[in-house]
């Protein structure tokens, strides 16, 4: 089920020396191999972050490289600064210690960091491989001061429940709202210098954002709020997402994260174009990324003031951009100046109904009445004289809508067909600027 709209996930970072086992504990937490493992200290470098799901509640869980406290190391160093970036959004910190190794003078130095940090902390012993008693080396870890250590083994996914409803206890309950229920959060995405910050900075009345002409400005996803007649609203400003080829600095690859990061938390994306330099291969990459989110999106097509104009240049313009953004046709675009803020209300009046076409949700009674005129209509597909039948439809989840078909035979249930019923839900219930998503069920079936 898609999260509340304008809820955002609490960040838990982990953190701990090199070669303590943090990613192997990483990607047993969230159940997937994303981060890097190796016996070489120092192989993560960047933050990863990934989605940890326990007892129905989430957090983003950040892994981080390993933090050298005194290092003359480049690379080092700058992995220390970014497990300190982790540190300073992080809600809750896990700190991860290598049993084998006990306690180290860097285990020292970093627990007293931490307690600087006045976060909460949760003090993880790793490699505890063994069950049964635990091995007299665990209890030197009370010296850090850190309160009780937890026993785990990454390798086995030995303890990490005790664990996680450690790291749990300190979040906020997710069934509270942490926000108003009414606020729409936005992100603003695009190329560098499509004019984002621009944007923001006119919306919110004040310089939020620094604005250059210089491409890659902006490096943190700012959040601007904004309340007016058409409601309230979170900005956030994010980094230019750049070609991978162009991108070499290393604050700029964090950029990247963040800016992924601000679609997975939006409600609604705005993809930015540059009217003065059109479609281009990385819009469409950009877009892809509020797409496979799952977010409503708009496509503005801003610097539209200092485009040489007659009376067809917006019909030409919105036609290629059809053909240019064929896969996500169901976006509305807008022509705006975010320099002039000409039809910036009209912006504020798109993201309000994208975001209601978002959370729409169909009844079962009026999806089967579709369903029934659809198949009557057209004939569904068959294949060696067995045909396909779709005994209903209902919508499991919004954010997007998403629909559930149970059907006699999942493989004859073509995509072509699928687009056609997705095709007569939007012509009958409109869900325009929201991707709609379909589960194909074979009746009797749990799987997809």
């Amino acid at each position: 089920m898609a999260e509340q709209a304008g809820r955002v996930k609490p960040v838990v970072a982990v953190v701990g020396r090199p070669n303590v086992g943090k990613s192997t504990l990483f990607n047993k937490l969230i159940g997937q191999r994303l981060s890097i493992v190796d016996d070489t200290p120092g192989v993560t470098r960047d933050r990863i972050y990934g989605t940890c799901e326990w007892q129905n509640r989430s957090v983003l869980l950040v892994d981080t490289g390993g933090i050298e406290p005194k290092t003359d190391d480049v690379i080092l160093s700058k992995m220390r600064a970014q497990a300190q970036l982790a540190m300073d959004t992080a809600s809750v910190i896990l700190f991860v210690t290598d049993l084998r190794a006990g306690v180290t003078a860097a285990d020292q130095e970093i627990a007293a960091l931490l307690q600087r940090s006045g976060k909460p902390v949760v003090l993880c012993v790793n490699k505890c491989d063994t069950i049964g008693q635990l091995p007299m080396e665990y209890y030197e870890f009370y010296n850090l001061g850190l309160g009780d250590p937890f026993a785990v083994s990454s390798v086995h996914g030995l303890g990490t429940g005790d664990l996680l409803d450690e790291v749990f206890s300190h979040l906020p309950d997710q069934t509270e709202d942490g926000e108003e229920p009414d606020m729409v959060s936005v992100a603003i995405i695009g190329k560098p210098n499509a004019g984002k910050s621009s944007l923001v900075n006119f919306i919110s009345g004040e310089e939020r954002s620094i604005v250059s002409d210089v491409a890659g400005t902006t490096r943190d996803a700012i959040d601007s709020y904004v309340e007016n007649a058409y409601g309230k609203f979170t900005f956030i400003d994010t980094a230019g997402l750049r070609r991978k080829s162009r991108v070499d600095d290393q604050i700029e690859k964090y950029s990247v994260l963040r800016a992924q990061m601000a679609v997975e938390r939006a409600d609604v994306c705005v993809i930015m174009i540059d009217a003065t330099e059109g479609f281009t291969e990385q819009d469409s990459k950009v877009a892809g990324l509020a797409l496979e989110a799952g977010k409503a999106c708009i496509i503005a097509v801003n610097k539209w003031d200092a485009v040489e104009k007659d009376g067809k240049t917006m019909d030409s313009f919105r036609k290629k951009l059809a053909v240019d953004f064929s896969f996500m046709s169901f976006a509305p675009i807008v022509f705006i100046s975010a320099k002039t803020g000409q039809r910036v209300e009209r912006l504020f009046e798109l993201i309000q109904y994208v975001h209601n076409q978002n959370t729409m949700r169909i009844s079962t009674g009026m999806l089967n009445d579709l369903l029934a005129d659809a198949t009557a209509r057209v004939q569904p597909p068959s294949d060696k004289g067995k045909r396909l039948k779709i005994y209903y439809i209902t919508q499991a989840s919004t954010c997007p809508p998403t629909f559930v078909c149970f059907c006699n035979r999942a493989e004859l249930f073509h995509f072509s067909y699928q687009r056609y019923l997705e095709n007569q839900i939007r012509s009958t219930f409109g869900l325009e600027g929201t991707p709609v998503r379909f589960i194909i069920r074979e009746r009797g079936e749990g799987k997809k």
